[in-house]
């Protein structure tokens, strides 16, 4: 958001910004970005997110990990060193199941995050500066593309009658 053809509508609360949002997407407004302190239940399907595709990815590499895990357990006990254990068989699959669901587990949660940070091109030395400090605080924003028929005016009386705290 380094250019400024926007305009920015703060709200205190999360209702009136989801009012705001249904009303703006009514009137067929461009909106760039909601950013709000809190995680909003119901905000994704207003401005038509789609699903990610982090568990598809979680899934198959959760799978693999428990393929590796039990082919590993089977070469080491049957092939590699064969060990009579408790007068159990070299291929005990009881004894597999926890290490196995252990590595799916594992590979499961380690491809979900990498995933996450590769999406959101997260960094060890990314730096934040937000437009307004009140942002990560309080304040609930919806950013609207400006162009030569969207005015602050123009906004405030598709936006009459809900609580608008200012319009930058």
């Amino acid at each position: 958001m380094d250019n400024k053809d926007y305009i920015s509508v703060y709200f205190d609360d999360e209702d009136p910004m989801l009012q705001a949002l249904r009303r703006l997407k009514e009137n067929n407004l461009t909106i760039i970005d909601v950013l709000t302190p809190f995680p909003v239940h119901g905000i994704d399907k207003l401005l038509s997110v789609k699903r990610t595709r982090i568990p598809v990815g979680g899934f198959i590499f959760g799978a693999l990990g428990g393929i590796l895990a039990f082919w590993f357990m089977t070469w080491v006990f049957t092939v590699s060193y064969p060990l009579i254990i408790g007068g159990k068989p070299f291929f005990a699959l009881p004894s597999f199941v926890p290490i196995t669901f252990e590595m799916t587990v594992l590979f499961a949660g380690l491809s979900m995050a990498a995933g996450m940070f590769l999406r959101s091109k997260l960094k060890p030395d990314i730096r934040f500066k937000p437009a307004d400090e009140r942002i990560t605080d309080n304040m609930f924003v919806i950013v609207i593309g400006s162009n030569a028929n969207t005015t602050r005016e123009s906004i405030r009386t598709v936006l009459s009658g809900i609580s608008i705290i200012e319009i930058r």
